[in-house]
């Protein structure tokens, strides 16, 4: 496993984490691809396989992933785990924050948590104001990391910018070999900053694994997702190929070299979800290895010719 430094307190967070917002999560297989005891059984087992950061938020599984973390950490030491979650600013209070975070902590069932985001930006919320009410908890140990969620550049530095004491350190974003755009507008930007990157949907639900194809089509909330229709699973099977051939090259999986494609960058952490055991180490091994130069080139010159349109 590779691992990064994270902000002025340093903390080391695995380049591969554990995303859990299908925790509790129906639409996402919960209850029937996989149930609470695996679920539990996954956050515990993730430190054996070098994962330490688990990522959640007050809003999966309506708090569902946020208990099953909690219930998981009973007896294994919190040191080891670097907890992520996220708040989501619904309302025009800024103290929404305060009575958040100890909603979370007490779901989590613990005293803190590692990063605490801004979960979606809101343009009627007086960020300033909620801004100092992170920084607070940061002061009084509650937290220890501050970061934002899905940020654009423009609005993540006018944020930074109404920072008093500390600093963002950290925009999660949805980032994937598909879903690419973040390395022209917000990477080089996070580089220049010492800002980490957090990619969730690192394997674009699914479709990097090569799983799917126009005659097997996923079910649940990734039927809505436009890059899951037809046309572009047929107009991505030319990327598809090439990411099936450099995987037997290396002996590992698509899913894989899309992650690793991912991690390439120091400052870059990607949080794919799992379902069993498998997928969890699978998702590890990513991190094994490197993709050559050549190889790099030949992924993003197929990226540039496959231009799917709008992906929700």
């Amino acid at each position: 496993m590779k691992y990064i430094l994270i902000g002025e307190s340093q903390i080391k967070i695995s380049q591969i984490g554990l995303g859990t917002w299908q925790f509790g999560t129906k639409g996402w297989g919960y209850g029937s691809d996989f149930d609470r005891k695996t679920a539990i059984e996954l956050v515990q087992k993730s430190i054996e396989f070098g994962i330490n950061l688990i990522d959640t938020a007050e809003v999966y599984g309506r708090g569902e992933s946020e208990k099953i973390i909690g219930e998981a950490l009973q007896g294994m030491d919190r040191e080891e785990f670097v907890i992520c979650t996220k708040f989501m600013p619904l309302t025009l209070r800024p103290s929404r924050v305060v009575k958040a975070l100890h909603n979370s902590l007490k779901r989590l069932k613990t005293d803190y948590v590692d990063i605490y985001l801004i979960h979606w930006p809101n343009p009627f919320l007086p960020l300033g104001r909620t801004l100092r009410y992170m920084e607070h908890m940061v002061e009084e140990g509650l937290v220890s990391i501050l970061g934002v969620s899905n940020f654009s550049k423009k609005r993540f530095i006018k944020a930074q910018k109404k920072m008093k004491k500390h600093k963002l350190e950290i925009n999660q974003l949805n980032y994937n070999m598909v879903m690419n755009s973040v390395e022209k507008t917000f990477l080089p930007y996070a580089k220049e900053n010492g800002i980490a990157v957090m990619a969730y949907s690192p394997l674009a639900q699914g479709w990097l694994t090569g799983k799917y194809s126009e005659n097997n089509r996923p079910k649940g909330v990734r039927r809505y997702n436009r890059l899951f229709r037809k046309k572009n699973l047929r107009r991505g099977r030319a990327l598809l190929e090439l990411l099936r051939e450099i995987a037997e090259k290396y002996h590992v999986t698509m899913a894989q070299v899309a992650l690793n494609w991912l991690i390439r960058h120091e400052n870059v952490v990607a949080i794919p979800g799992a379902k069993n055991l498998h997928q969890l180490e699978d998702n590890a091994k990513a991190a094994d290895f490197s993709l050559s130069s050549e190889d790099l080139e030949r992924i993003n010159q197929e990226l540039e010719k496959f231009k799917p349109k709008i992906i929700f």
